[in-house]
């Protein structure tokens, strides 16, 4: 199957879909840190015998790591959700993502970064987010 690739339109008629997936990403993300932080602190408090034992106390292990698994699994998900649309999400927070694309014969990539209004830049497939420049005439896309 063939690579998808969008033209500058086609990646700025996408974006919002992305924000949006990215913005729940964000928040699952968020939510799984703090949860493998208490699993962190709860793992210590143990270790040092601070923590309550015995019939009367949960075991809050079990739960929080079938939580945390579940997330994963919704993490995994939802990132591989990117990739099917064709797009590569290159960093989670802030977001960053690529459009793959042609330019004049040439594969590239249109690069968005979170906070910009539009995808307006491109790279090269070897060059990073540094080498970016501006997409030729990307004011006038849509």
């Amino acid at each position: 199957m063939k690579p998808v690739t969008f033209t500058i339109e086609e990646a700025n008629a996408l974006l919002p879909e992305l924000q949006e997936d990215l913005i729940k990403l964000q928040l699952l993300t968020q939510q799984f840190e703090m949860k493998f932080e208490l699993l962190h602190q709860l793992t210590k408090q143990r270790r040092e015998g601070t923590l309550p034992e015995g019939p009367e106390a949960s075991d809050p292990f079990f739960e929080l790591e079938t939580q945390l698994e579940f997330m994963r699994m919704e993490v995994e998900l939802a990132i591989g959700n990117f990739e099917r649309k064709g797009v590569l999400l290159k960093m989670i927070n802030p977001g960053l993502i690529d459009f793959p694309s042609v330019l004049n014969g040439e594969e590239i990539l249109i690069c968005w970064k979170q906070g910009e209004e539009r995808a307006a830049y491109y790279h090269g497939y070897e060059d990073g987010y540094k080498a970016r420049k501006r997409y030729p005439d990307a004011g006038l896309a849509n």
